[in-house]
């Protein structure tokens, strides 16, 4: 259980989690119904789901951008999936020099703003370079949490997620595991 009173952040990265990578049952269908209205000139944009901003609002985290979407994330993303205009995790100084090989560029700066806070990181390209800096820099409770590229945010992701939370003293963040289940994301694969 966490003595801190403040809510987790949330680190979320868009390309992956948010928008799926590759095709799978149903994308030709939205990709060939958005061809006619292509929004901010990214067809990809039709991959997101609507309902996934309020799942994202019940774990009950302080959400921050953690994508090289910067602040578009706000601008193009947040409004589709109905979440507000989030903070942004910014690029490091490439002058910065010293990060070990197969760091990703988000951990340190993440670690940074964090402050020992909990955290969570949900990304596509955790590492285990990842995993093991936040271990010896990170006084706190974190959950570097990969999704599956190809499907995006699912069910049983959410349920993790909110599984941890529980475990760090935040009871309320169930919700999110079973609210918005659909046919096609759910939590343990039946049929």
């Amino acid at each position: 259980m966490t003595s801190s009173p403040e809510r987790p952040l949330l680190f979320l990265d868009v390309d992956g989690p948010l928008i799926p990578f590759g095709s799978s049952a149903g994308q030709k269908e939205v990709a060939a119904a958005s061809s006619t209205t292509v929004d901010q000139g990214n067809p990809l944009l039709a991959r997101l789901d609507p309902g996934i901003g309020a799942r994202l609002i019940a774990l009950g985290c302080q959400l921050v951008w953690a994508t090289t979407w910067m602040e578009e994330a706000s601008e193009v993303i947040a409004p589709r999936i109905g979440l507000p205009r989030l903070p942004v995790l910014e690029w490091p100084d490439a002058d910065a020099g010293g990060t070990p090989r197969g760091l990703h560029w988000k951990t340190r700066p993440m670690v940074e703003w964090a402050a020992g806070r909990p955290f969570i990181w949900v990304d596509d390209e955790i590492s285990a370079m990842d995993r093991l800096w936040v271990d010896a820099s990170h006084p706190g409770p974190s959950l570097l949490h990969q999704v599956e590229p190809t499907k995006g945010l699912s069910g049983a992701d959410f349920c993790a997620l909110a599984g941890w939370l529980d475990a760090q003293g935040h009871p309320t963040s169930r919700a999110a595991c079973t609210q918005g289940m659909t046919e096609r994301r759910r939590p343990y694969g039946g049929p």
